[in-house]
């Protein structure tokens, strides 16, 4: 997991509230890697650079011998310009200088509609998967959705009303389409 995370100045701050989340996640410590690079920082208007990314990503892989990697595609969920940074970067290394088996998974982007239908969603995206089901897309049901807001409340610094809003609301939390990227 890379989180470039010095935003506003609360580097040390996100990254606590990170490790607090990926605890509340039950994601073991030894699989965090925060990413703290100069030309890497988080915010709206820092374009990364997909090369950097690409090269950061392919060291991961090869010293944690990773098979399969997910990502956000080209909107990035929320257009995000950090999130769909990291798609390019992925999606770099995918195309150019990947040699070997790997499965690359994208997070699909929803429209506005079925990003705020919350549980709902998940009835939506089980009537598109009997229309688009050819082992391309892969569908996440979230059994814990509890435990995926709580993760999101370690984050302080951001935890914010619209913020906690958009967890309660958001299809995000309840479902998830992954689409395979092609090599």
């Amino acid at each position: 997991m890379m989180n470039p995370c010095d935003a506003d100045g609360k580097g040390n701050i996100r990254k606590k509230e990170l490790f607090q989340a990926c605890v509340a996640l039950k994601v073991p410590m030894q699989q965090v890697k925060i990413v703290n690079h100069p030309d890497l920082q988080d915010g709206f208007g820092k374009v990364w650079n997909h090369s950097l990314l690409a090269n950061i990503i392919e060291e991961q892989i090869t010293s944690h011998c990773i098979n399969m990697i997910i990502t956000f595609d080209n909107y990035g969920v929320s257009g995000h310009c950090n999130h769909r940074d990291v798609h390019y970067g992925v999606s770099k290394l995918v195309y150019d200088a990947l040699q070997r088996d790997i499965d690359v998974w994208e997070l699909v982007s929803t429209n506005i509609l079925r990003k705020y239908s919350g549980p709902i969603d998940i009835w939506l995206t089980m009537i598109w998967g009997m229309l688009h089901s050819n082992g391309t897309i892969q569908y996440l049901v979230n059994e814990y959705p509890r435990r995926s807001y709580r993760a999101m409340a370690q984050h302080a610094s951001q935890w914010i009303w619209f913020r906690k809003l958009f967890v309660t609301l958001s299809s995000y939390t309840y479902v998830n389409t992954l689409r395979k990227m092609q090599h």
